[in-house]
């Protein structure tokens, strides 16, 4: 008997139909080991220690729920009799890690194998079987060293954004987060620039009024010096250019010149083009678009979906062209689209797989039996497909320049209809409007075109410059890729990641940074970033981390050195954004110091500041000035803590907070003062005092019912440890005092 090892539930049933008997196919659910969890065993600092030619190994934990289901798994094998296993994880540098954690949990074995296939059909599975290898290290290694980089940076950095209250700090998060945040920042500071322009439509053409030339004094120009020659700040000149339009009613060509246009088809998709195209042509988000896709490849559908790669299999290449040979003839061949990604030296690319394309490329669409999404997102996989091994689309075009009666003023437009539809022809159901016919009225000099004119012909246009769009989930991903930083497997993930944290918002598809994500971007990373060209958040930095580990990959650098250089840099950048932040006063102190001297006269301000204001204090000068006005008795403000623990426990007690506070002769909360000594401390001890004489909550009424069974004596027994008889007598101090007690006698019970 064999077992074969998948990651995904659905791949695994997939499988199983082309094995058959003598196999038994099962799904590990992906990750089943990684770093320790934090404060879990293993997981200290003492991890990373590092010497230049070992990596570090530390003791690899389980996964959520992973460790049931692998020996729940490993004993269904041995009472089969398995003697083969075949571990058949994802064909990347995660999937090898996966596969590296298995075969180790599976060493017990006799015979351990290796298999990758790019698209799950029954030749690739056999083929994958009777091409089974040992497992790749350096995939591996490069996955371990990618896990160091994310948890250390993760650790310390998050540890040190704490500070602003943030979540977290990321290798590929937190620069991904800047594209977003500076973004916003040019919007921001976006001057609109007004404008009028003027356009009418013609048989089927668009003309506009091409008001100045570039050397015309009263040319219009954009903010980057951008020449727009059909837009001018002359209202009164547009104005009068449509009175004049609407008198003529008609045209006249002054010149044509003839042209042709040919328009490429693209090449298949990678990660990146499929998430941006489902965008713009299904309005789908990345996560959507993914798990979609994700649930094709599992299904067999296509081949896998975390690819930077447009190669394709010849075999699909020559089944497809045939079906189009079929279907629209030989003229809708074409040479095949090699794409950049492709070509032989270019970088950034793992290209251990081919492009995203359909498995059985003769199948243009799912049958009825599958998922409406699944059939929308497979249709536009293999019309993409189709189209990259299919002609150009051919367009006539006519560049006309025209005139009128009484307008000085050049009137331009371009005549174009498709002559030879190539690669559109797959397209149709995404294009629309498509011109095949030339215009009825004659192309020639001295020929008149009549407008046809109504409310909205011509059309004067008055707006202003808008400033840059912001980016969306598919545009960030391309911004990902053009800049080398993360990767197919992780662009979803970072966008989520961002989103979990509150760090962006979607709005209609735009991705806009919150307030929590422009102070990370603008206070917590110039620390790290103001040092030299190679902050530790510069996307040249991470982009030069993650060709570091493509290197690993391919075998050309050591994981050992990668890693060893890496924490180097990184250390020296740690360290010096610590001892920057000591130098400056951070965000909180400068809010605590404010409060402490608004109620200060001027001359007492003066003297504990120095003549400065708060924010041109450095870090030490801070720090003196708070212990100095504290020590002298200055009161300052109950933290944001305080009084939501204060607001929490006097809802508990059923108490106003005007009568809460009337314990210190206070009037208003937001008089409570702050500090160990506060009246704030002094109401929180009263209220918790009082609050423990409340009813024992349910969870701890619980809990001591089952300790009672645990232990196995009588309800009344673990009672009488608070000296009460009857559960509901049971407060919730007697029900700490209750699970103390017990806590601490098993605690001394174990260590005898």
């Amino acid at each position: 008997m064999k077992l074969m090892i998948l990651e995904s539930g659905a791949k695994a049933k997939t499988v199983k139909k082309y094995l058959g008997k003598g196999w038994i196919v099962q799904a590990c659910g992906g990750h089943v080991q990684d770093l320790p969890s934090k404060g879990s065993k293993g997981s200290s600092k003492s991890m990373w220690k590092s010497e230049k030619n070992v990596l570090p190994e530390p003791p690899w934990g389980w996964t959520k729920g992973a460790e049931k289901k692998i020996k729940d798994m490993i004993k269904k094998a041995k009472k089969s009799n398995v003697d083969e296993v075949y571990i058949a994880t994802d064909p990347d540098r995660e999937g090898e890690f996966i596969a590296w954690r298995l075969s180790i949990i599976f060493a017990d074995f006799d015979t351990q194998k290796r298999v990758t296939f790019n698209e799950i059909t029954e030749k690739s599975v056999n083929d994958a079987i009777n091409q089974a290898r040992e497992i790749d290290t350096a995939l591996v290694d490069s996955a371990k060293v990618r896990r160091f980089m994310d948890r250390l940076v993760g650790f310390e950095c998050s540890r040190f954004s704490r500070s602003w209250k943030l979540a977290s700090m990321g290798r590929v998060q937190t620069p991904t987060l800047g594209f977003i945040v500076e973004r916003e920042l040019l919007r921001e500071k976006h001057v609109p620039i007004n404008y009028h322009s003027v356009n009418f439509s013609s048989d089927n053409v668009n003309f506009k009024i091409r008001f100045h030339e570039k050397n015309d004094s009263e040319a219009w120009l954009d903010d980057d010096g951008k020449h727009f020659p059909d837009r001018t700040f002359d209202k009164e000149l547009a104005d009068r250019s449509i009175e004049i339009l609407n008198q003529n009613k008609t045209i006249e060509i002054v010149t044509v010149k003839e042209g042709k246009s040919n328009r490429s088809p693209k090449p298949p998709f990678t990660t990146d083009t499929m998430l941006q195209a489902a965008s713009s042509t299904l309005g789908w988000s990345v996560s959507k678009t993914s798990s979609v896709a994700g649930e094709l490849y599992n299904s067999g559908h296509v081949t896998y979906i975390r690819t930077d790669s447009t190669r394709t299999n010849k075999d699909a290449r020559d089944t497809i062209k045939q079906l189009i040979r079929e279907k629209y003839g030989e003229k809708f061949l074409g040479e095949g689209v090699l794409g950049p990604d492709a070509k032989k030296g270019s970088s950034n690319v793992q290209d251990a797989h081919e492009a995203i394309r359909p498995t059985r490329p003769e199948i243009n669409q799912l049958s009825e039996d599958n998922k409406d999404d699944l059939k929308t997102l497979y249709k536009l996989i293999w019309a993409r497909f189709a189209g990259s091994q299919m002609s150009n689309s051919i367009r006539e075009t006519r560049r006309i320049e025209a005139k009128t009666d009484n307008l000085d003023k050049k009137i331009t437009g371009t005549a174009s209809w498709r002559t030879h539809a190539g690669w559109e022809a797959v397209y149709k159901d995404y294009q629309k409007n498509i011109i095949e016919n030339p215009p009825s009225s004659e192309l020639s000099i001295g020929s008149k075109w009549e407008i046809m004119c109504d409310s909205e012909n011509p059309q004067l246009v008055s707006d202003e410059t808008k400033p840059p769009r912001r980016f969306s989930e598919s545009s960030i991903v391309q911004q990902m890729k053009k800049v080398g930083i993360g990767r197919p497997s992780t662009y979803v993930s970072t966008i989520q990641t961002l989103n979990r944290r509150k760090y962006v918002e979607n709005n209609s598809g735009s991705l806009i940074p919150t307030d929590a994500g422009k102070t990370m971007w603008l206070e917590v990373v110039p620390f790290y970033n103001e040092q030299d060209n190679q902050g530790l958040f510069n996307s040249e930095f991470t982009a030069k981390m993650e060709s570091n580990l493509d290197t690993i990959e391919d075998s050309t650098q050591s994981a050992p050195k990668i890693w060893h250089d890496f924490i180097e840099n990184f250390e020296r950048m740690n360290d010096n954004a610590k001892t920057k932040k000591r130098s400056v006063p951070s965000k909180r102190q400068i809010e605590l110091l404010n409060s402490l001297i608004k109620n200060m006269k001027q001359n007492e301000i003066a003297n504990y500041l120095n003549g400065k204001k708060p924010h041109e204090l450095t870090g030490d000068e801070m720090r003196e000035t708070l212990d100095l006005i504290i020590e002298e008795g200055g009161d300052f403000p109950a933290s944001e803590k305080q009084i939501n623990l204060i607001i929490k426990l006097s809802d508990q007690l059923g108490y106003k907070l005007v009568d809460v506070c009337k314990i210190v002769d206070v009037d208003d909360i937001n008089n409570l003062t702050g500090g160990k000594d506060g009246t704030a401390s002094m109401v929180i001890d009263q209220l918790i005092s009082e609050s423990q004489l409340l009813p024992a909550t349910e969870s701890q009424v619980k809990l001591i019912n089952k300790i009672a069974i645990r232990e196995e004596v009588p309800l009344s027994d673990i009672l009488s440890i608070a000296d009460i008889v009857s559960i509901e007598e049971l407060t919730k101090k007697d029900a700490s005092k209750i699970i103390d007690t017990v806590m601490k006698k098993n605690k001394k019970s174990r260590k005898k």
